[in-house]
């Protein structure tokens, strides 16, 4: 595909395929004393990719529950969850909706402004289609990958703890990850 056509990938049709929160995971990476990583996983609850006659005339929506957070580690999930971080008691939903879907060589930029903690930033997700098949129930699913890096400081999400050899606990840089299924609607 070159960088200058907005023709949908092949196999990608035109209509609205609903996000399957099944088979549909958002992760995250984080620094973490500046010298491991932690990651975990937020639920995705929904959302629709409506596919126009080309690029330019597709979006995107999706919601997560930052309710749903699992590092692995309880302490630390609940941690997440309390008002030092995501404050789910009064920001119980996370909200991304494209502004703009362009191709990028062989991939694509899905722009769009994604919602967390109640403050809402403008962000890129690099993004790649991974083709469409039937499953054996009869739907047919389209397959995405994406990714962005944001500051998490940018949402309002400032808690940290100064380290005794200097730095702070938890990195400003969080990198999310997101593996999607979408089901093709009648």
């Amino acid at each position: 595909m070159s960088t200058t056509t907005t023709t949908l990938p092949a196999g990608l049709t035109t209509g609205t395929w609903t996000i399957d929160p099944s088979h549909t995971e958002a992760s995250f990476t984080v620094r973490h004393a500046g010298i491991s990583k932690v990651r975990g996983t937020i639920g995705v609850t929904g959302g629709a990719i409506t596919v126009g006659d080309d690029l330019a005339s597709t979006s995107v929506t999706a919601t997560l529950d930052p309710a749903t957070v699992s590092t692995g580690d309880a302490n630390r999930d609940g941690h997440l969850k309390s008002a030092d971080f995501f404050d789910v008691e009064n920001f119980g939903e996370w909200t991304f909706t494209s502004t703009a879907v362009r191709p990028e060589g062989d991939a694509f930029v899905i722009a769009g402004d994604l919602t967390i903690h109640g403050v809402t930033q403008p962000v890129e997700l690099a993004t790649e289609f991974n083709g469409v098949a039937v499953d054996p129930f009869g739907n047919t699913r389209a397959g995405f990958e994406a990714s962005v890096t944001i500051s998490r400081k940018d949402f309002g999400l400032t808690w940290n703890a100064a380290l005794e050899a200097g730095g702070v606990l938890v990195s400003d840089k969080v990198v999310i990850t997101l593996d999607v299924s979408a089901i093709k609607q009648a």
